[in-house]
């Protein structure tokens, strides 16, 4: 896969470092000749320019990538670089991040952005995983579709703990993706038993009823 990251400090540096691991092909663009550290990422090709610029883009070959990184600090060149991108080139698919948690409502595909992506919402998510035993946790929600991504790990008194998955009914638009049981992923079969402690991963459409899936999974008190 091809994939173009606007902005090379340490966040785009970080996700060219990981993709280059994973064996493809990574280009980073900043106008900021202090942040070409090229020694820091020797792998991915760089290049000294402004990505706000069609001419930059073209340089850098966006129209032949499958995936724009928007990466700087900045949210008004994030929301640009990903507008142009999906306009201009037609690029699939655009990952955007947001640096003020104020101007989230703007990543969206009005601005050409298919997943906004907040640290502060993130790690807002993650504290309440790990407080919130039996609670519903939204951990992501992708902005061209709606969906959520949601996490429930499952009480011990939840009326579904030995329930045969085949045996559940989820409410409409809900699928149930990946179990999390004693840190190991497991790909959920209809002969798999749901156990106290799982943590159970699940994508639920934009209007999917969150409040019946949580009284379906929740323990009695937790879901009166």
């Amino acid at each position: 896969m091809r994939v173009v990251i606007a902005g090379a400090g340490s966040v785009g540096r970080s996700i060219a470092s990981e993709l280059l691991a994973a064996e493809h092909e990574v280009t980073l663009i900043d106008k900021n000749p202090a942040a070409m550290r090229v020694a820091s990422v020797a792998d991915a090709d760089w290049l000294l320019a402004d990505a706000c610029e069609l001419s930059a883009l073209e340089q850098a070959r966006v129209d032949e990538c499958e995936v724009v990184v928007a990466a700087t600090g900045d949210d008004k060149v994030n929301l640009v670089v990903s507008l142009l991108c999906k306009t201009e080139f037609g690029v699939p698919r655009t990952v955007a991040r947001v640096n003020n948690p104020r101007n989230e409502w703007m990543f969206d595909e009005a601005w050409g952005v298919d997943v906004a992506v907040s640290t502060p919402r993130i790690m807002t998510a993650m504290v309440e995983e790990a407080v919130a035993v039996g609670d519903l946790v939204k951990i992501f929600t992708f902005h061209q579709s709606g969906a959520d991504i949601l996490e429930l790990t499952l009480a011990s008194d939840s009326p579904m703990v030995g329930t045969l998955i085949a045996d559940v009914e989820w409410p409409p638009d809900t699928v149930l993706a990946a179990l999390v049981r004693d840190t190991s992923p497991i790909a959920p079969s209809p002969e798999d038993t749901l156990e106290a402690g799982d943590e159970l991963i699940m994508v639920a459409g934009a209007e999917a009823d969150l409040d019946a899936l949580h009284a379906l999974l929740a323990s009695p008190r937790a879901a009166t």
